[in-house]
């Protein structure tokens, strides 16, 4: 099971392997606050898509696209998050503000995407 929560909520303390998949350290936070089992910064997309998106809404679908293409070429990292998941639940962590249209939505869609390709 993959779940996702922002990084700066209180509930992060649940059960599970937590990972932060943002390139970018969360501001604020020391990371010894940070209760991340890891840190996959390279997994998050490019500064270059990053910037572009800019957390538009209207460019949600695209961004997507642009971000599974880049995962295509990141099979290293999406195998370490799919063994853990095998293990047990895997918490993704984001400090995004929207909680609906972040890399770490998007991602969690890709891995599911990987794994329904990989049971069948």
């Amino acid at each position: 099971m993959i779940e996702i929560q922002r990084i700066y909520d209180e509930k992060i303390r649940q059960s599970g392997y937590r990972v932060l998949v943002d390139r970018i350290w969360p501001r604020g936070l020391k990371k010894e606050d940070v209760k991340a089992d890891l840190w996959l910064r390279d997994v998050a997309p490019s500064s270059e898509l990053r910037k572009w998106y800019g957390h538009e809404r209207g460019k949600w679908p695209e961004f997507k696209k642009r971000y599974f293409r880049e995962l295509q070429g990141k099979k290293d990292d999406i195998n370490i998050i799919l063994e853990k998941e095998r293990q047990g639940k895997v918490i993704l962590l984001f400090g995004a503000k929207d909680v609906e249209h972040n890399n770490a939505v998007a991602l969690k869609e890709y891995l599911e995407k990987r794994r329904g390709k990989r049971a069948a």
